[in-house]
Parts: structure tokens; sequence; C-alpha cells
């Protein structure tokens, strides 16, 4: 009661925060991490604004930047994959479309590929002879191989099926696998499992066969083990997926991870992802487990089979988990009130390797998250995560707004993490409400499958019963609710607003899908055909795509809405919002829109996040708070 009383009185939303725009602008990203093969060398990728930069650390040594003037980013759909490093060699693929090549030491990055289409997950070969890769111009993709020097123009090793990830070798080199897959599925649908033999120099593949996978049983992450016995990989053929070996030499295969009830493996939105990893020995596998949003770390011993935790808390995530010869676990990490940093497990203790922020905010003002289920229209039980307000300085009368969020994919989901955005606002006196509407994954498999052919109606339907769930518990102010998404996220946000006006006081759509036909016809590659199993074939479901875009039914939309924007966005092209944009403005609805030059499919440049939260702040403010009752 006493610290209750020393706090000022001040309404909602007009909360004084340390998390300023300025402060989430200059945040950097952690996208990956990797030990070198010498055990002692860690590698990681940082987001400065919009140019990623690899900086590399080894024992005893100050931490070093191993580009100057490249941007490190993977090119092939969503990006990621981006780097990999092996004895002393680093592979990265830059924003160009390139593969460079860069020596630690006093070594300057040097190009081995052409300018020629897009390049990510590099993988050296065991001699240093050859780095293999994915290779995609936007129409074919392909295996590509290009000798580590880059002085002969790079080869075709596997083409044909409409999409590629995760390339690797044997210890040997004499034999590489990869994951395939073909339209319309996504790789969380239906992929396959193929491993080659090689031969020749330059190599060839002599004798191919697919291991494992098929249009419904999505696999992924091969890796060979180092002792050359196995190889292994990630399978759902249930609700879960297992981790399974495969003895090289007879054939013989076990499930050595049985998932019940957690998730081993993450949505393959981006290349290069990676939830475990082999011990140099080939004795123990160290995996990451996802239960309701939460991960935790396990090895697991190949002779006994059995699984033992490793000690991760405080941290509640991680991602992109990496195993160095000598046995040290690197992760990228965070929890609700702790920011991403890369970690080193050295056997007995977590060792902080790097930092995304100075951490200048105390962890005690981040709201930490509590599970909020509820039952939907119809009945189903649906997920989602509540943040309460929070302040180490302010208190308020009555009940908070609530900013209802709507992650993307939809194949997404709002794990148990640090979120920047999340804090910004609860900091400032909303409550947040993060839905994880049927179809996010990291619930088992038929609840993920639950959204096909109802993209557009079951995401809608979860939100507003989520929303009204939490103004009935008294949770939040019941009139200034605010529903807020980006991608298909937006998408749900126009759709809430066309279907429930007046139930939420504003809408703040950023990058979201308005025109289901034209996302259809203008989309990237990679999810040209993800419509088909979300909402339907061309021409057969046509009325569902009327139905449920937005577009068609704007005039009924009568709530303010900020709507946000990235000029070069391949994903959810810009006149996706504009069309939305010229509705508003016919209806006389009160709206702001940015449009960001020289913006993808989400915000990288500093100067744009710090403007974008500028103007949702001030919009918040003008339409949710100022705007009086009703």
């Amino acid at each position: 009661m006493a610290e209750t009383a020393q706090l000022t009185l001040c309404p909602y939303g007009l909360w004084k925060s340390p998390i300023s725009p300025g402060l989430l602008g200059q945040r950097i990203r952690l996208d990956d991490v990797q030990w070198d093969s010498d055990g002692q060398t860690l590698v990681w990728l940082e987001g400065r604004s919009d140019r990623g930069v690899l900086v590399a650390k080894k024992d005893g040594e100050a931490r070093l930047d191993l580009v100057d003037e490249q941007n490190v980013r993977g090119g092939v759909g969503y990006g990621g994959g981006e780097f990999t490093i092996r004895d002393g060699v680093v592979v990265f693929a830059d924003r160009s479309g390139r593969l460079y090549r860069r020596d630690l030491g006093y070594s300057a990055p040097r190009p081995i590929t052409p300018l020629m289409g897009f390049a990510a997950s590099p993988a050296i070969s065991p001699d240093g002879n050859w780095v293999m890769y994915v290779y995609s111009d936007g129409k074919v993709d392909l295996i590509a191989l290009v000798d580590s020097h880059g002085s002969e123009w790079p080869i075709q090793l596997a083409r044909g099926a409409d999409f590629y990830m995760q390339p690797c070798w044997s210890h040997d080199g004499k034999r590489v696998a990869w994951i395939e897959w073909d339209h319309p599925c996504m790789p969380w649908d239906g992929t396959r499992l193929v491993m080659a033999d090689l031969a020749g120099t330059p190599p060839k593949i002599v004798k191919r066969e697919i291991l494992a996978g098929d249009v419904q049983t999505p696999v992924s992450q091969p890796q060979f083990s180092p002792d050359g016995q196995w190889i292994s990989w990630l399978e759902a053929s249930g609700e879960w997926e297992d981790l399974v070996l495969m003895n090289l030499a007879s054939g013989d295969t076990q499930r050595l991870v049985k998932g019940s009830g957690f998730q081993l493996d993450r949505a393959a939105w981006v290349q290069g992802i990676r939830t475990y990893g082999w011990t140099s020995d080939s004795s123990r596998i160290f995996y990451l487990r996802e239960t309701n949003g939460i991960t935790t770390i396990w090895s697991v011993g190949l002779r006994s089979g059995i699984s033992e935790p490793i000690v991760f808390s405080p941290y509640t995530f991680a991602s992109q988990i990496s195993v160095s010869s000598r046995g040290d676990v690197a992760v990228l990490a965070a929890a609700p009130g702790i920011p991403d940093r890369v970690l080193r497990w050295n056997g007995t203790q977590w060792l902080i390797e790097a930092r995304s922020t100075g951490e200048s905010v105390p962890p005690e003002l981040y709201s930490i998250p509590k599970p909020f289920d509820w039952l939907s229209d119809d009945g189903a039980l649906v997920h989602g995560l509540f943040f309460a307000p929070k302040s180490l300085t302010y208190q308020s009368e009555g009940l908070p707004p609530a900013i209802i969020n709507v992650h993307g994919g939809p194949t997404g989901r709002v794990p148990v993490t640090f979120s920047a955005e999340t804090a910004y606002f609860t900091s400032r006196g909303y409550a947040v409400l993060e839905v994880n509407y049927r179809g996010s994954p990291g619930y088992g498999r038929s609840y993920r499958d639950a959204l096909r052919l109802r993209w557009g109606d079951l995401d809608v339907v979860d939100t507003v019963s989520g929303t009204k769930a939490l103004v009935e518990k008294g949770q939040v102010d019941g009139k200034r609710l605010v529903v807020k998404g980006g991608s298909a996220g937006g998408y749900t946000v126009l759709n809430c607003l066309v279907r429930y006006p007046g139930f939420f006081k504003a809408g703040i759509c950023l990058y979201g899908v308005s025109n289901l036909f034209t996302l259809a016809m203008d989309t990237h590659k990679f999810e040209e055909r993800y419509t088909d199993s979300l909402v339907g074939p061309l021409p057969e479901a046509a009325s569902r795509y009327h139905a449920w875009s937005p577009i068609y039914h704007a005039n009924r939309i009568r709530d303010p809405m900020a709507v946000f924007q990235g000029s070069i966005d391949k994903v959810v092209t810009p006149d996706q919002s504009e069309t939305v944009v010229k509705a508003l403005r016919e209806g006389g609805i009160p709206h702001i829109y940015r449009l960001y030059e020289g913006e993808g499919h989400g915000f990288r440049k500093t100067e744009n996040i710090q403007d974008y939260y500028t103007q949702v702040e001030r919009f918040l403010q003008q339409y949710v708070l100022f705007a009086g009752g009703g």
C-alpha cells in the first residue's frame, strides 16, 4: 500500500514513459548466432536500422564487425539463412543477392557469386572447397553450388521443385541433404527430405532419394551427425513434431524425441531456422521445446533416449540454437522483462555475449503477460496473452483502454518473449491483448489447421470474441478498444472494422491485405498459392474471396483508422493500403496514412520506426483518449 500511495494519479494512456520512439528506433535486431568449428568463435547477425551486420567474438577477445560496406540480408522469400561459418571462413548473403566470403583476421569480404538472383542458407563443404546454397530469382528456385573462392560460375546442383531450404553436407562431403516442396503447399503443410550422393569435380548428384515427407507430412531441419552415422530431421506426422534419426548404414529410423504437447519446430517463414543441434561426439542432441509459448532447452542422449532439461530461467524464449565443438550452446534469448540477448551456456551457467539494447529501462517496468483463454462464438477454446498496464510512477482510476493486437501470418503466433512495442503501450497505460487465434502454431496441428478455408472468418470471430471476454471480465474499458495488426493481422483489423462498426474505437493497420484477389495475383512466389488453403482455390472460391475482402465492403467502416505501408513491399503491395485509404477518404472517415519510402514488409529504418510510434501515439490520443464516450 505504501508503494501505491507514492504513485502519481494520471489518466490511462497519458503516462510518461522512458520507452520513447527514439529508443525503439535505435534497438538492434538479433537474427542469428552460430559457432565456428574451432569451438571458440561466436558469430551473430545484428540488424542496425535497415542494415545487417555480422559480428564475431572469440574467447577472451573483443567483438569485431565483419562487414563495413555490405548489408547482410538473405534475399530468398522473407529472408533468413544469411550466413554460415566454418574453419575461420564466413560466407554470407548480401542484400544485392550475392554471396560473399570473409576470412577471419585481416581480410575484406569479396563476392563469390555474380549479381544474379538472390541467395540464402549457404553451407560450406567439409573440405572448404565448395559452398552449397539456395538460389531464387523470384520465379525459379534451386540448390546451387559454387567454389568457395568464386573463381568459377555457380552450377545447378538440384532443381525441379518449387522451393528449397536447409541444405547441409555429410561429415565427409560425399552426401548432401535438403528440404523441398511444391505449390500449393506451404512448408508447414507438406515437404520432402531429399538425400543425394555426390561424385566428381565439381560435385554432381549421382543418386538421390526421398527419405521422408509428402504433401501432408512436413519435415524440416536435416542434419548429418558429426561421426557420419546418422541423419536427423523433424517430422510432423501427428499433432506435434518428432525428432527422427536414420542410421545411414542400415536405413533404420527411430523417433528419438516424441512430440507430446510441445512444439519442436517453428513455422518456416524464413530460411535457416534451427531448433536443435548435435554435439561434436554425436552422443547427444540439444533441442528447443515450446509449450504454450514458453521455450525450454533440453538435451537427449542417443543411447539412453532420455531427455533432460537445462536450467534456462529467467528466460522464456530461445531461437537459433548452435552447439560448439567443445559442447557450449549458444542461443538468441529473451523474456518479457529481458530484451533480446545472445547467450552462451558453458555447461554450468548462461553467459551474456551481446545485448540488443543498452537495457536502461528497469525490468520492473515491463508488463509480464498472463495466459488469457476464452471460448469463441462457436465454443472453440482460443488462446492469447494479456498484458496489464505497468508503470513505476503512475496509476489511474477506472479501467484502461486496450489495444487488441492481431499477429501476422496468419500462420504466426505470439510467444512469451520480449516485445518493445507492447512495452511502449503498457508503460503508457494501455492494456494489450495478443490474440493467438485459430491458425496459430504452437497449440497442435488441429488448432493450426482450423483456419483452412476460414481465413477472414475465424480470425475475426476469435479476435472479437476475445475482446468481448476481456471486457466481460472487467479487465479493460469496453468503450476504448483499439484493434491493431500488420500484414495478415492488418487484414483481420480491416474485416473487424467492416463487420463490427462501432465495436472498436479505432483501428491501426500496417501493410494489411484488403483485396484477396489481387493478393493472390500480385504477391511474391512464396505465398502466391497460400490463399488456396486459407480461402480456397480460384475460381471455385471466388464468392469467399469477395465476401472476405475488406475493400469490397469498406463503405461499412465507421471508425477512425491509421494506415501504414512500405513503398517497396512485395508481399502486400502498396495498392492494398491505398485502395483502403481512398475508400476512407471518400467516406469521410477520419484517418492518417503514412507511406514509408524504401521500406518493405515491415519497417527497419530508424527514422521510420520513430515516426511510426510518434504517429500512432498522436492518433490514439486524438481518436481514443480524447474522443469522448460512445
